[in-house]
Formats: C-alpha cells, structure tokens, sequence
C-alpha cells in the first residue's frame, strides 16, 4: 500500500479481516475492558504444512453497527474481563501457568469431526505454549466455571453470545481477552495442508493470541496481522509474536540434563560431517537451531521416540570421543553408559567390538564410577572430563586410565574470573559448542562461558559470569505433557 487512495489501497481496504480495530500502541498499553473480536476473514486458498508460519496483511474498515450495539451492551455486563493498565506490569494476562480450554459440546463444526477440530485446536494452543512458560490442558470433566478458554462453533446468534455472526466471507471468529473464542461455522474450516477453505489452526492461533492479550500487529509475517491471507506454506510465530507474547508472559526457564552438539556424518553428503544441538530435560529434547538462535518448530519431543534404545529420561552425560581412529558416541546413566549407533541412528545392544550394553562406567573407564554429574571429551588433550559432587576427574582415552593427579576441585581446573561468581558443584551439564566455539557450564538456569585462549586479566581456563541460560538460548519452553508429538528427528 502506498498511504495513497489508489487501487491497491482499495482492495487493502476491502479485503476480509480480523473485526478488532488495529491501534498503534505498545502491546502492554492500556486495552479496552473487553477487548472483544478478533475476527480473521478471507478468500480461501489453503496450502499449509504442519510445520507452518504465517503471513496476512493489514487494513482498516468501518466498524459495523452489531458490533457498536454490542459494545454498548457489553459495558454493563456483569462478566468482569481483565485489562491491561498503562504503567502496570501486564494485568491483562493469565495469572497462572496451567491454562484449561475445552472444545464446548453445544458448538461443534459441520465441516470437520470433533477429533479432528480437537487436534488442530491443541495444536494451535501448543504454538504459544513453545515460546512462554504457560502450559494449555484440555479438560474436558471439570465444572463449566473452572475452564478458562472455551471455544465453539455457530452461526448467526450462537452459543448465547451477544455478537451475531455475519454469515460466509467476512467474520470468520471473534474472541475476548483471557475469554473464549467463538468461530463462524458458516465459513468452511479446513485442517491443516488441505487446499480449500479456511485453516482452522492459522484462525484458532490469530484468536488465541488476543485471548492471551495480543492486540494486531502491522507485520505481514505476524500471526496477528488482522488479515487472513491463505496463500502460505507454514503456520508457525514470527519473532516478532514470539516478542510480544515473552513482554507479557515472560521467557521460559529450567535446568537440563544434558546439553550436547550431535556429530555424525551427513547421509546425504557422505564424507560430511554435521551437528545439531540437543536439550534434554527429563524424558523430553529440543533439538536448537542455532542460526535461527531458537527451537526446532514442534519441540519438545519424547526423547524414547528420539533417541531409541537409551533410557527413557534423566541422561546425566552424552561423550563423544572423536579422534583419527576413534569415534564413538556414549550417554551416561546413573551407573552405566551405552554407546550410539549414528549411522543406524539407535543405541548399540552389542557394539562391532563385542561389548553388551548398557556397561557399567567402572568396566569402560577404569578408576571411575557411577553416578556422574556430567562429562565432556576435550578434542585437543584427548581427555573425557567426569564431573562428580565438587570434583572433576580426567580420563585418558590414549592410556585408557585416569590420568595422574585426578581427582582435583572443579574450581581449581576451571576458576572463577570474577569473585563468588562459580558454578562449585553438582553440575547439570558441561559441553562444548561447535557454533560458539566454546565450552559451557549448566547449574540450575543459569550457564558459565569459558574464556577462550589465554588473556592476561584471568586465569586459564576461567568461567566467566554467569547468565541465565534463557538469554543464551531462547524459547526451550515444556509443553502439556498431553501435547507432545512423537515423530522421528
């Protein structure tokens, strides 16, 4: 658009929308006492994949005269909705980080099977549960009261709401802040990849973003820019939602396992050798992609499913030995150890030299044992670095012994570089990074950096301060257990 009344203004103008008005405010400024509609329209088209993101486009349009009514009827409704105030932290946001939702049974929609319509509405409450620290869980048992999203399908005067729908081509839902949301069942929904009709998922995630307190952003790859624009081929949040969602929710936080790069030779490019990073926590891993400095879309995953043949959660190490003649991949646990099979992309139950797993780490490394903290394999001193309690032990792969001295406190090998700023004990994991070059330190939520080659102002090997580890890595967020995806990395 030019800001000019020509043709393409026009057709702008009269492209179907979202029915909330566009307001050029922060998205933590004050918002009406509803901040009711969120309406997504027009033309179908379809064209999205499961791993999908967003485009539509912005426009504004005379409010209707229903929806002047209906405002006015709306302020002396009993029903109290939260808002948000100007100079407050955001009121307008959940105060709690279960959210309960259910697909209401007088509202469901002629156009897809409720196990279907039941799905793609998890998946669209999983998408913002990937990026802040708020966990969606149908419930479909308790009292009507205790649910806090309901959402329904009808058309015209629907499900005792106040607001009318318009029939087929212009209003496709509306919703209120921290409500419920109400699609038009005139409009034909579709699930996701189908080429007609209208995506439910990339409607119910636009509404979604306003219940959580959202307003439409003028971004034509926001979720919440207020046109539906069909022609896309991904359905996920642009960093710019993932922003304004973190401003009002905060960022998500925790402590890992274990943190690692996956080395392995690329299948289709033999003789090239690639990484990912991986995050596991508990019985669930994000794979991170770094050049995008967030998670793979649909993380977290179950990590038996992942990760076949290891134990079903809490690795306290993942080693990888890679020397000229050597190259081998092994997860701790507890009192034992197993080694991976990279090419078959499973753990070995007996390895090419014989050996049954999983083994005990006394019989693999002499002079260690079980349980660890964490380890690492130091590529230039050919060391595996076992970390236990407040001591750290070297492990010589060449003499395949401990090497002398060992074990010594963790702080004496890697110092601090600032006074009483040290991780001391009980690590959660230790690795090094490919992308930054550098060897990390996990306790808690918050992470060590190693300072690189020598410097004259600290001592070698020294940790430098620390940082939370969300500001390093961003949007490792759990989901509802209900919402995990079980496919294959």
């Amino acid at each position: 658009m030019t800001g000019e009344l020509d043709d393409a203004t026009r057709e702008a103008m009269n492209a179907p929308r979202c029915g909330v008005p566009d307001r050029k405010v922060p998205e933590l400024e004050k918002s009406d006492d509803i901040n009711p509609t969120e309406s997504v329209t027009s033309v179908p088209d379809g064209s999205e994949d499961p791993d999908d993101s967003q485009d539509v486009t912005t426009a504004p349009h005379p409010m209707p005269a229903s929806e002047r009514i209906w405002r006015e009827l709306m302020k002396n409704k009993k029903r109290d909705r939260p808002q948000l105030s100007h100079n407050q932290e955001p009121k307008g946001a959940f105060s709690k980080p279960k959210i309960k939702w259910r697909l209401l049974g007088e509202g469901y929609s002629v156009w897809l099977s409720i196990e279907q319509q039941r799905s793609i509405l998890m998946r669209a409450f999983r998408i913002w549960s990937e990026v802040v620290p708020l966990s969606f869980e149908e419930d479909v048992t308790s009292p009507a009261h205790l649910i806090d999203i309901k959402l329904g399908f009808g058309t015209g005067r629907h499900l005792g709401c106040s607001q009318l729908f318009d029939g087929m081509g212009r209003e496709f839902a509306h919703a209120w802040r921290l409500g419920d949301i109400h699609f038009d069942d005139d409009e034909h929904f579709v699930p996701p990849n189908s080429d007609q009709g209208i995506s439910l998922l990339k409607v119910a995630v636009h509404e979604i973003g306003h219940v959580l307190g959202l307003s439409h952003m003028n971004q034509m790859t926001s979720v919440m820019q207020p046109n539906y624009i069909p022609a896309n081929s991904r359905m996920e949040l642009d960093r710019a939602d993932r922003r304004a969602i973190q401003r009002i929710y905060g960022q998500c936080t925790g402590r890992f396992s274990t943190v690692f790069d996956w080395v392995h030779q690329d299948r289709s490019s033999p003789g090239t050798w690639v990484f990912q990073t991986y995050f596991f926590r508990r019985s669930w891993y994000w794979m991170y992609e770094n050049r995008s400095n967030r998670t793979r879309y649909r993380d977290p995953r179950v990590l038996s499913h992942g990760w076949r043949g290891l134990p079903d959660s809490d690795i306290d190490a993942y080693v990888h030995i890679w020397t000229r003649d050597m190259d081998r991949t092994l997860f701790f646990k507890g009192t034992q150890y197993w080694r991976y099979d990279n090419e078959n992309d499973r753990a070995f139950v007996r390895d090419p030299e014989g050996y049954v797993y999983p083994r005990l780490i006394s019989e693999g490394f002499p002079g260690i044992s079980g349980p660890i903290d964490t380890a690492f394999y130091d590529r230039k001193e050919r060391n595996i670095y076992f970390f236990r309690g407040r001591n750290i032990t070297a492990f010589s792969v060449d003499n395949h012994k401990v090497v002398p001295g060992y074990p010594k406190a963790i702080i004496d090998v890697f110092p601090a570089s600032a006074d009483g700023d040290h991780p001391q004990s009980d690590l959660d994991a230790v690795y090094y990074s490919f992308t930054h070059q550098s060897i990390f330190f996990f306790k808690d939520i918050y992470v060590w950096r190693m300072v690189g080659g020598q410097q004259d102002s600290v001592p070698h090997n020294a940790l430098l301060p620390r940082v939370p580890i969300s500001e390093q890595w961003s949007d490792i967020c759990d989901v509802h257990p209900s919402m995990l995806s079980t496919p294959r990395r």
